[in-house]
């Protein structure tokens, strides 16, 4: 009962510090835009990435970070901080490592992709690849609630796959190579501690029984 009790105490504690991480993101990225709305968004021009330009490839750290109207951050701040709080309850450290291989896969493939005529900003990409790590972390870590979770969020947000899709205007590109590196995410940064552990033979679980086990160990 101690250990069920230490498990949902760590798990309470990353899910509030995952919480303060996506607040602060979404803080940043909007006292960003103020600044750059302020400067006939200047700071979208001079920091955003242009596809086959070597010069703004040290942008791919600041474009995430910056949108080219209100409308455009508008339309991301509320899916990356739902996605983005469901990659990281889990343990802030793993999220950040996920967040870095999101912007670099998403950044480059766009890179590589993208009409060179254009300027990238925005943080869709990340908002893709935290979708893509949401949709597969349960399967590679083995933690059902994770996979009803990712079940859950594909359902709901089954029109967010049209995103992936190529569309005049949009940067499609950067949320296509977002949603992958989410994917490959899950399975590089998967959970290997069960499966390191010497086998123990136990009474075998129907899915509902392991569900409402996760549910107990957690507290809940």
């Amino acid at each position: 009962m101690e250990a069920k009790g230490r498990t949902a105490e760590i798990m309470i504690a990353e899910a509030r510090k995952a919480f303060w991480v996506m607040v602060g993101f979404l803080a940043v990225i909007w006292l960003l835009q103020i600044v750059n709305w302020a400067s006939g968004y200047a700071l979208s021009y001079d920091y955003g990435v242009r596809a086959w330009d070597p010069a703004t490839l040290p942008n791919m750290v600041s474009s995430p970070f910056l949108h080219w109207s209100w409308d455009h951050i508008e339309a991301n701040s509320g899916p990356l901080f739902i996605f983005g709080f469901l990659s990281a309850y889990r343990g802030v450290a793993k999220f950040l490592s996920v967040t870095g291989l999101i912007i670099v896969v998403s950044e480059l493939g766009a890179w590589f992709t993208s009409d060179p005529r254009g300027v990238g900003v925005g943080a869709s990409g990340i908002v893709f690849g935290y979708f893509g790590y949401t949709l597969v972390r349960g399967i590679f870590d083995r933690h059902l609630i994770d996979i009803v979770v990712g079940v859950v969020m594909a359902l709901s947000f089954a029109y967010t796959f049209t995103g992936l899709l190529p569309q005049e205007g949009i940067g499609w590109q950067a949320h296509l190579f977002g949603f992958l590196a989410g994917v490959v995410g899950g399975w590089l940064f998967r959970d290997r501690g069960s499966r390191n552990r010497p086998a123990q033979a136990a009474p075998e679980q129907n899915p509902r029984s392991a569900l409402l086990k996760e549910l107990d160990d957690l507290g809940l």
